[in-house]
């Protein structure tokens, strides 16, 4: 055997069981256990509602047992003459211009609509909002760890099990070396190693643990001053929710009002819109071209119908500026692949993070990662959009339905690296159905119809691999 052949099997022996390191169920040599990692949150706990609803289950019907039915039929009645409250808190929220985005403010709020259902974004956190326990801790005032803080500690401590895997790999070939008489450079070494000896730059690196924020003003302070420090941290962060998660909780679930905050009233005594005249909002924000001026003169218009079709008029036809929705709006296509996969039980979140239009996980991002990446195209094969005359419906079809190679490429490339399966999913446009607008009885959209109109076809694309699809 050759010495390179030699210090290869020596760099695979300290992989196998690296000198210094103790193994899952081994002390470490010098005696020190490793720190037991905190203990996890209770999710299942958390999280036991998937909606922020509330339901009342029958007794189980056993046909067997005759007080089975007894105890049905007792509460039917009982629910019947005496109906439960399905939405015990209806959340509040206002609609931001700025950031097309909808704000929940309401601390209570905010806890109740991430923990049942995986609502929204903390404005200032990664995802679920915990800005102000962050604060806390680093102020002193709190001893728990985020989320993201604990995420960071087991990154960290991954990078110190690799300092310390590679420096025992070197000091095995050092050894072996050093038995054969032979002298190697710290080059060689270090590509005998591998990427981790890069980090190695003493021996007490390896073994140093990462420095810690600690309060060196003075000693701890009293308990009544950390309650003091708690009281006064204002919290500065909302809830974001997206226009399709709002729109679902506002026309599905009935579990949010959106407000209006123009007016002078505060939040809880402010007029709540109605679901079709959110639609009408959130489609001329989707369908604007960046165009300021436009998309305010617009939203004017539109308030101002909005009065006039609630004091029963009809509404002005010199207001042109209300713009249709059309039946191929982004807010429209996204929206309904929301409210497809949402019905069927998934936790949809966004997918700007792996350039796509959602994620879907199983129960939600606490439990699982996401599963699938969605990607919508739309799909224009009515009749209306193939015997269009003029052309220029089947032009303007043809640019948003074209997709290159390249594209779907890169798309699968991203998804393959981060281990999720890619699904496509068609929606198929229909044709215009907002000419009536104008008129006060097209201008109050019945929404149950127009989303009747819409299909959903899903293609699920998996990269084949020889090793793993052998069944």
């Amino acid at each position: 055997m050759s010495s390179t052949q030699q210090l290869e099997h020596a760099v695979a022996a300290s992989e196998e069981r690296p000198e210094g390191l103790p193994q899952p169920n081994q002390e470490p040599a010098n005696g020190v256990s490793r720190k037991p990692r905190p203990k996890r949150p209770n999710y299942n706990e958390i999280h036991a509602k998937p909606l922020p609803l509330d339901v009342y289950a029958l007794p189980a019907f056993i046909p067997h047992n005759p007080i089975s039915i007894v105890r049905l039929f007792i509460s039917l009645i009982s629910k019947s003459l005496w109906s439960p409250k399905s939405h015990i808190v209806i959340h509040r929220a206002y609609y931001s211009a700025e950031t097309q985005s909808i704000h929940v403010t309401d601390p209570a709020s905010i806890r109740a609509l991430w923990e049942q259902g995986f609502w929204g974004k903390g404005s200032l956190s990664r995802s679920e909002p915990q800005w102000l326990v962050a604060e806390k801790r680093r102020r002193g005032a709190q001893a728990s760890k985020t989320s993201t803080e604990v995420t960071q500690s087991r990154r960290e401590e991954r990078r110190q099990f690799k300092l310390e895997r590679a420096k025992a790999q070197r000091e095995a070939i050092e050894q072996q070396l050093r038995q054969e008489g032979k002298i190697v450079s710290d080059a060689n070494i270090n590509k005998l190693v591998g990427s981790d000896a890069k980090d190695i730059t003493k021996p007490e690196d390896a073994t140093a643990t990462p420095a810690i924020n600690e309060n060196t003003d003075g000693p701890a302070a009293p308990a009544d001053a950390e309650a003091d420090l708690e009281v006064d941290i204002v919290d500065l962060e909302h809830l974001q929710l997206t226009p399709e998660e709002a729109f679902f909780l506002t026309y599905v679930l009935g579990a949010l009002q959106v407000v209006n905050v123009d007016t002078q009233a505060p939040m809880d005594l402010a007029q709540h819109y109605p679901a079709w005249y959110l639609l009408r909002v959130y489609c001329a924000h989707a369908s604007s071209s960046g165009e300021s001026d436009d998309l305010e003169r617009a939203l004017t218009h539109l308030r101002t119908a909005y009065r006039m079709s609630n004091d029963a008029t009809r509404v002005d036809p010199a207001m042109t500026c209300i713009p249709p929705i059309e039946p191929d709006n982004p807010f429209l296509m996204k929206y309904v692949v929301f409210h497809h996969f949402r019905s069927l039980g998934w936790v949809v979140r966004p997918g700007v993070k792996f350039a796509v239009d959602y994620l879907l996980y199983i129960r939600g991002p606490a439990f699982t990662h996401a599963e699938f990446a969605i990607m919508i195209i739309p799909s224009y094969s009515a009749p209306y959009w193939t015997e269009q005359t003029d052309g220029q419906a089947q032009v303007r079809a043809a640019e948003k339905e074209r997709r290159d190679w390249w594209w779907f490429h890169r798309l699968n490339r991203v998804q393959t690296q981060v281990m999720k399966t890619l699904m496509l999913v068609y929606v198929e446009v229909p044709a215009p159905w907002d000419a009536d607008y104008m008129s006060l009885d097209g201008f109050k959209l019945d929404i149950g119809s127009i989303l009747k109109k819409y299909t959903v076809r899903e293609f699920v694309f998996k990269r084949w691999s020889p090793s793993r699809n052998r069944d």
